[in-house]
């Protein structure tokens, strides 16, 4: 058994917009008693979700799952304005945990469409994130993934189009495609990024952190987007990197022959999920704990609340 150190992110887990939907449904179940419904994961890690579900939380893939008067939180993933019209019409009393940073890029998609504009979304498709801010707004809304999609992309007039960012990705993820889009639509209007600055915050930190550790575990599930792309950054940087849901995923011989190993957690996991993570490699030789010097994030969201209730239309 070798011996090595760990070395911890900061920040690392947790972001302002998680807390804030996972308190949104705690306090929806304490105010109102459950069962409470929730539209999707809630955010992204399956132990959260068991967690709630444990204290009366149901999560339903549709809509039509929910009971009339039931109450039903929508993800901090943002929903459509389709969802929000079929949740009316079925009668459920809603309460919207999306992130105030995903509402942000959503009001920004209807100033540019009801300015004219076609909008690109950078994202990924299928995303619930994208797929909500594609549905903020009826026709003239289109999904880039790729930079050739980028380039085979048509527009009816190529001096009103503009562009926003999914929040999760980082940044080597859209520069490329921008590059593309201004290059054929020299008018495009947009932001630098809509990258949220949880992600930038833990992705800055992992940079910093693969200079450091010879192999990084990214503690976060596998349909965590921020958290692929913090295992992204950290293979980019030329560190060996595992996304593990905990730590009963390590292998012991990723271990071999390292001297260092870092850790981090993508913004949906929760920090005891690194506790166990850090005791399961004292048992094969770890040592010394360095916490990383990082950023300081003070922001904090208040929980959401329950919209006014109107039947069904």
């Amino acid at each position: 058994m070798n011996s090595f150190n760990i070395i911890l992110a900061s920040p690392r887990g947790f972001c302002a917009g998680v807390e804030r939907a996972i308190e949104t449904v705690r306090q929806a179940i304490a105010d109102h008693g459950k069962p409470v419904y929730v539209l999707h994961e809630i955010v992204h890690n399956k132990h959260v979700l068991q967690e709630l579900e444990k204290l009366g939380a149901i999560f339903v893939e549709e809509l039509d799952e929910i009971p009339s008067g039931g109450i039903c939180i929508f993800s901090a993933h943002g929903v459509s304005v389709a969802v929000e019209q079929r949740a009316s019409e079925l009668g459920l009393r809603t309460i919207d945990a999306t992130c105030p940073l995903v509402g942000s890029v959503h009001h920004m998609v209807e100033r540019y469409y009801a300015e004219g504009y076609d909008v690109i979304i950078i994202g990924h498709h299928k995303h619930p994130e994208v797929e909500g801010t594609a549905g903020r707004v009826e026709g003239k809304v289109h999904v880039i993934s790729t930079e050739e999609e980028a380039r085979q992309f048509e527009v009816e007039n190529s001096t009103r189009v503009a562009f926003v960012t999914q929040t999760t990705l980082s940044k080597t993820d859209i520069t490329g495609i921008k590059n593309i889009l201004r290059e054929r639509f020299p008018l495009l209007r947009g932001p630098k990024s809509n990258i949220c600055f949880a992600t930038e915050n833990r992705q800055n930190a992992v940079k910093k952190l693969a200079t450091e550790a010879d192999l990084i575990f990214v503690v976060g599930s596998k349909n965590s987007s921020n958290s692929n792309r913090l295992r992204e950054v950290a293979l980019k940087a030329g560190t060996e990197a595992y996304l593990i849901d905990d730590w009963t995923d390590i292998e012991p011989g990723w271990l071999t022959g390292v001297k260092s190993v870092g850790i981090t957690a993508g913004a949906s996991a929760p920090e005891r999920l690194v506790e166990g993570v850090i005791n399961c490699l004292k048992q094969h030789g770890a040592n010394e704990i360095i916490t990383m010097e990082g950023l300081k994030e003070n922001i904090h969201f208040k929980p959401a609340e329950l919209q006014p209730y109107h039947k069904g239309v």
